[in-house]
């Protein structure tokens, strides 16, 4: 259910604003123009143009970055009419409510605006207090707005009745005109979102909280646009900054988009709760190195067919498959019914089928691809749901901050970490379907190149990325180590130590909770397939580590029986891994499954055991090998030192 006036109608409904009425620059002065006007108008325009600037698919990019100011760029009312509603609310002086005010608001938006204040037992908080007279103002401002909608769809000779945009504006904005409705949504919003350590939600203080004024905990923290500045060198004093303290605001700026870029994902593909007005004056980067979010007014909530289509569409993006995308899209109840998929799907390849990927990854920007959706989606008269767009907003928005503080940033390298661990972790029907995709093709057969993407996307984030835990703890294997695992160029030449490590790693994964998908689908996999995949040649990596963590175990064994005392014991965690592996029971019962319905197959079972026989020879080669270099460190040095020296040399 939505909670907010959003204009969800058809991306048809496109007025003469749009990206193909406008070159950029005239787009820019439409959009100046049109932001003026709106707050020459009032509020409720000031509102309804902070919709609009949410909706580039009906407006275009440039208008809509004009009107996203008016998201910060409100002016404020008196000082003394504020403290006239305080009083009026609480029926007594502010004196006996709060002990101190802020002379000036801190913030000034449509409906309200926020000073800082602290109650009378001393905490501080944020006093949002509503603009005098503003309902009987609203109500006549979207009766004018549905009589002009009216004209303007008998101009245009619509047949949609677009005036019930401004039922739909008018209902959700009476809605936000109740502060306490605003509460309960922020507390809703706490409530679901407080597993998340990397995310802060401020609390409401509901005994400070009326219709018109609402009190929540103050939230200390930089904003975006700010430190986008002081990346650049633009301070507020005259002081001159450093390149330190520029790369140091640049820095908090990129960890801010990463974990704002993580929370849209957390709301979009876990809770399914959204906060519904996701612009960048919302955001705070506190000092402990938190998001934390602002105004609460509006909340989205999102049924589970759409998160996990949503999710689907993510991982189709990034693997460059347009068709399961479109598919994606009809999930979502984008695309209308009886549209012709087939012609959407050629139109989609035509707009994103030049799209390079640079290690796994899109090489082109979110905001971009974007772009080149809702371009088809006015071509077929897709509908644009609110979560849909506030989601792709947000994400858009998020990027245009990153891009402007470092222009190498990509918002799906950023994202698709998040996705990774979602599919590893969340057990669902829907998930493993998606996740099979990414390992098997329609054969059943292991896709090694795209496992290896896959692992190495889960540990990949970018230059200033900071550690924070996204997903709430569980004990478990953490994929975020998993990177040397897919680089296959890392065990050329690579030591056995690091190669024992990476085998280490792939041990923990199969043995780990997380890793219950995983399992589950290698038990589905052709029998078949899985053996050949597992002689061929894609697959020489994982029978190298396995020869690898063999060799130690031969080593090792060698140390035990001879009493070597100076082995090395740094490989030992492989050796434990592997012994646990051996041990445990699920991984018993899909290595028994193989081996019975391999039988069948006497030709293809041959193969296998000869491989095997060749890594077991390799592993038995390479232990010995270790063991000799041992024992000759150490028993050379002391050879050395006992064997007399010639009569000419004199030991110094």
């Amino acid at each position: 259910m939505f909670k907010r006036a959003n204009l969800t109608a058809d991306a048809t409904h496109s007025s003469s604003v749009s990206n193909n009425g406008f070159n950029p620059s005239q787009q820019y002065m439409v959009g100046q123009l049109l932001k003026d006007t709106f707050i020459g108008l009032g509020p409720t325009f000031v509102k309804v143009g902070q919709s609009l600037s949410t909706r580039p698919d009906i407006i275009g990019s440039e208008i809509s970055e004009v009107l996203s100011e008016l998201h910060e760029r409100v002016p404020s009312f008196p000082r003394e009419d504020a403290m006239e509603i305080i009083e009026g609310e609480f029926q007594r002086p502010v004196s006996q409510v709060f002990s101190y005010i802020s002379d000036e608001p801190v913030a000034a938006a449509s409906f309200g605006q926020v000073y800082q204040g602290r109650t009378i037992d001393g905490a501080l908080v944020a006093i949002k207090v509503q603009r005098p007279n503003l309902l009987p103002s609203v109500l006549r401002d979207i009766y004018i707005l549905r009589l002009g909608l009216s004209l303007v769809r008998k101009v245009a000779k619509r047949r949609s009745n677009i005036s019930l945009y401004a039922d739909e504006l008018g209902r959700g904005f009476v809605d936000e005109l109740d502060y306490n409705i605003e509460a309960a949504n922020a507390t809703k919003f706490l409530e679901t979102h407080s597993r998340y350590s990397f995310m802060v939600v401020p609390k409401i203080f509901k005994q400070l909280t009326r219709k018109r004024v609402l009190t929540m905990e103050w939230v200390a923290g930089e904003n975006p646009r700010d430190l986008l500045s002081l990346s650049k060198g633009i301070s507020d004093n005259t002081t001159e900054l450093s390149e330190k303290q520029k790369l140091e605001a640049k820095g908090r700026l990129l960890d801010l988009v990463n974990k704002g870029v993580d929370a849209s994902l957390v709301q979009l593909l876990d809770t399914g709760l959204l906060h519904a007005d996701p612009h960048p004056g919302n955001l705070r980067y506190t000092p402990d190195g938190r998001v934390g979010f602002l105004d609460f007014g509006l909340l989205c909530e999102m049924e589970r067919t759409h998160k996990h289509a949503m999710l689907s569409s993510i991982v189709h993006i990034v693997n460059g498959d347009w068709a399961s995308l479109v598919y994606d899209l009809t999930e979502m109840d984008v695309v209308p019914p009886r549209t012709n998929l087939r012609r959407v799907t050629m139109d989609l390849e035509d707009a994103l089928g030049e799209v390079t990927f640079e290690d796994g990854i899109p090489d082109i920007k979110f905001s971009r691809v974007l772009g080149r959706i809702w371009s088809i989606a006015l071509k077929y008269h897709f509908r644009m749901p609110p979560y849909y767009t506030l989601v792709l907003r947000s994400l858009a928005s998020l990027e245009g901050l990153a891009m402007a503080g470092d222009g190498t940033f990509k918002t799906f390298q950023a994202a698709y970490p998040y996705v990774v661990k979602k599919l590893l972790s969340d057990n669902s029907l829907e998930t493993r379907k998606v996740l099979y995709q990414v390992i098997f093709n329609r054969r059943k057969e292991f896709q090694w190149q795209k496992i290896a993407v896959f692992l190495k996307l889960a540990s990949t984030r970018g230059n200033f990325r900071q550690n924070t835990a996204v997903l709430p703890e569980r004990k478990g294997m953490d994929v975020s180590n998993l990177a040397e695992i897919s680089d296959v160029s890392s065990l050329d030449g690579a030591t056995p130590e690091k190669a024992l490590h990476t085998a280490h790693l792939c041990l923990k994964l199969l043995l780990s909770r997380d890793s219950i998908v995983i399992r589950r689908l290698i038990m589905t996999a052709n029998t078949k397939s899985l053996a050949r995949d597992l002689i061929s040649k894609d697959a020489a990596i994982f029978r190298v580590l396995l020869s690898r963590v063999l060799a130690d175990v031969v080593c090792q064994w060698m140390v035990k029986v001879t009493g070597l005392k100076r082995a090395k014991r740094s490989t030992s965690t492989a050796v434990s891994s592997l012994q646990e592996a051996m041990g445990d029971r699920r991984l018993k019962v899909i290595f028994s499954k193989f081996l019975r319905e391999l039988r069948q197959e006497p030709a293809l079972m041959v193969r296998v055991g000869w491989s095997a026989l060749v890594v077991s020879a390799i592993s038995t080669a390479i232990g010995a090998h270790r063991f000799v270099v041992l024992l000759s460190e150490e028993y050379l040095p002391m050879l050395w030192t006992s064997a007399p020296l010639p009569p000419r040399l004199v030991r110094i």
